[in-house]
Parts: structure tokens; C-alpha cells; sequence
């Protein structure tokens, strides 16, 4: 019999002679450490994906908080999954089977549109906002493109694209005006969007966020962070990528077990090729920025603590944008400060929503 194959360096080592020069205790320990680790290789093979797990109870909440999914296709190819208020869905009819594309109705109530950032989809991004906001508002919530089931066999992978799908979906399912919420990737998206359809676009809050990725921006921030590249810092690919990706991006330092990162990164990283397009889309040439004449008020909503997007980054922007723009801080939050410091922030958010319908009605 030849050589036992776990003992590479000893190749005149056979079972016989090692088995021979140790005693029957030794054996059955042995024997009993291989057995375990199968075992747990195989129990951690049925393990169930925590986060996958979630989803549907996060789906349950979502729907009792006042939103469902709904499918669009926006063209042959091209898909776009949004959550949409409960009350615009038409129950069918009494005899009629129950459509899983059923036809909406506009919405009746003012619109927000939460469009979320590059490293979770839509509801996990907003989902301490959607139930804040559902008894006075129509909410809408995206998936981008390569997000939460949102696809397309197109290659454009710039924001404007980006932000033309989701006009197009919008108008699809009855939007006619809407006021956004972009946060980080979703508020490049978002200026996009403001300054190509104006008539759509009536107000923003932008959170974390910038008008648009120059180079110098792109270098200056992954240098101060300590990352090569967007893709390393925003596509993780193990666990202690996903764990510097969270310490950035919070000002509390939080724990969670590796199991539990582990699974995030299998269920949320999904379309790695294309997402790594998307940030190689972002980024423009220091020359081609050209700060656009915004007609819509732009409430700038920032954690003071965002290590990402930083508050002079944030302040200087506001000045930029000019008399339409207002800042606000808030305090002991990161970059994402509406999963840190959600109450807050909805008091924020819907301050400045209140002020800014009450100004529309007092026209």
C-alpha cells in the first residue's frame, strides 16, 4: 500500500508503519478528529443562510409597513423590481386569478422615491424609513439596476443610465412627480435624474453622496481610507473586506459574528462583474465636471462622522449648489446615518418634507 497522502514530506511513510508505532488510543483519537471535522463540514453545508433567512421577515414587514413588490419590465431585457404602496395595487375581481404582475393605480398621496447605495439593496438600505413615512406619502422603493433582481442585457453602466431606467419605471407604474431621497450611489443617481427630467424631479435629500466621481475625488478618498481601488472597498469579497467596508462606513464600531458576514456577502454581493462595471462608470475625468443649474430645492442630510463622503465635502457642495440647497448635520452618525441613527433622521427627513409641501400649497 503506498503512502498515506496527509503526510506529503514522509514518502517512505506507509499506513502500516505509522498505524504499527502508535498505541489503540492513539488510533481511535485519530480517527475520531477526522470523523468530527466531516461532521462539521457537513453540518455547516446545511447551515441555513442567516441573512437569506431574513429575507422573508423583512418582506413580511415591509408589506405590513405599507409596500410590496412589483416587477416592471422597462424594455425587452430590461428589468427594474420597485416596492410600491399597498393601495396602489388593484385587487382583482370577484372570479379573476390572482395576476403576479397586477395592474397599479397612481398614487394619491405626495411621492418619495428612496433610491439606496451600492452595498445593500432597496428595502435593507430604507428599512427604518418605509413605516416613518407610509401614512402620509406614496413610497416607492428601487431596486438599481443589478440590484435585488433589477437587470439588463444592456452595457451602459453609467448613472445616467441608471437614472433614465428608473424614470422610465416610474412612469411606467404612474409617477408623475416625486420627491427623492438618494443615499451614496443612489444620490448620483439621483442628481441625474433632477437635472435630466426637472418636470419629474420636484425636491431631493441627498445623503452621502456627491454630485459626481471625479478622479482626483476617487483617488483622494480611497487614499485617506487606505483602499486601492473602489471595487476593493465596495465589493468585498471575505470577511474582513466586508468588515473594513463597515468600519468606514459607521461611527459606532459594530460586532457581528463571521458566520453572519459571511452570509451577507453570499446574499447582497451578487452580480460582482457588473457592479464592478457600475463603479468603473462613476468615475469621470476632473474636466468634464460641470455643476447643472438645479430648479429643485436639495436638502443635504449628512452624518457629521461620515468617513466616505466628509462633512467639508458635504458643506462645500452646499455652496456650490447655491441658494437651492440646505445642509444638516447629524451627530455621532457615519456614512450611513439613516441605519445608524434612524428616528433622527426621519424627523429630519420629514421636516423638511412638511416645509416643502406647505410652501407648494401656500404658491
Amino acid at each position: 500500500m503506498g503512502p498515506l497522502p496527509i503526510f506529503p514530506d514522509s514518502p517512505g511513510l506507509t499506513k502500516q508503519s505509522f498505524l504499527g508505532n502508535l498505541k489503540p488510543s492513539s488510533v481511535s483519537i485519530h480517527c475520531s478528529n477526522l470523523q468530527q471535522k466531516e461532521i462539521r463540514k457537513h453540518e455547516h453545508r446545511k447551515m441555513v443562510n442567516l441573512v437569506a433567512a431574513q429575507k422573508p421577515l423583512l418582506h413580511g414587514l415591509m408589506k405590513m409597513a405599507g409596500v410590496q413588490p412589483h416587477m416592471v419590465e422597462i424594455e425587452p431585457g430590461t428589468v427594474m423590481n420597485f416596492w410600491v404602496p399597498n393601495e396602489t395595487i388593484k385587487k382583482p375581481k370577484k372570479g379573476e386569478k390572482k395576476s403576479d404582475t397586477p395592474a397599479l393605480t397612481k398614487p394619491n398621496k405626495p411621492v418619495v422615491v428612496l433610491v439606496h447605495g451600492f452595498a445593500a439593496e432597496g428595502i435593507v438600505t430604507w428599512q427604518f424609513q418605509v413605516g416613518s413615512l407610509t401614512k402620509k406619502y406614496s413610497v416607492y422603493i428601487p431596486d438599481l439596476l443589478f440590484f435585488g433582481g433589477s437587470i439588463t442585457d444592456k452595457t451602459d453602466r453609467s448613472p445616467t443610465f441608471q437614472a433614465e431606467t428608473l424614470v422610465q419605471g416610474l412612469r411606467k407604474i404612474g409617477v408623475e412627480k416625486c420627491i427623492l431621497v438618494g443615499f451614496s450611489y443612489g444620490g448620483m443617481v439621483a442628481f441625474k435624474m433632477a437635472e435630466l427630467y426637472p418636470d419629474l424631479v420636484q425636491a431631493m435629500v441627498i445623503s452621502g453622496s456627491i454630485l459626481a466621481m471625479t478622479d482626483s475625488v476617487s483617488e483622494a478618498t480611497l487614499s485617506e481610507l487606505g483602499f486601492k481601488s473602489s471595487s476593493e472597498l465596495l465589493l468585498p469579497n471575505s470577511v474582513n473586506g466586508l468588515k473594513a467596508l463597515l468600519s468606514v462606513a459607521t461611527h459606532k464600531k459594530l460586532w457581528f459574528p463571521n458566520r453572519l458576514h459571511k452570509d451577507y456577502l453570499e446574499v447582497m454581493f451578487t452580480n460582482r462583474k457588473e457592479r464592478a462595471e457600475l463603479l468603473e462608470g462613476l468615475v469621470i475625468n476632473n474636466k468634464d465636471p460641470t455643476i447643472p443649474k438645479f430648479v429643485q430645492k436639495i436638502h443635504l442630510l449628512w452624518g457629521e462622522n461620515d468617513q466616505i463622503f466628509k462633512l467639508e465635502l458635504a458643506q462645500n457642495m452646499k455652496e456650490k449648489l447655491g441658494e437651492m440647497a440646505t445642509f444638516q448635520g447629524i451627530q455621532k452618525a457615519g456614512h450611513l446615518v439613516q441605519l445608524e441613527r434612524p428616528c433622527l433622521y426621519n424627523s429630519c427627513l420629514k421636516q423638511f418634507l412638511t416645509s416643502l409641501l406647505e410652501s407648494e400649497v401656500q404658491k
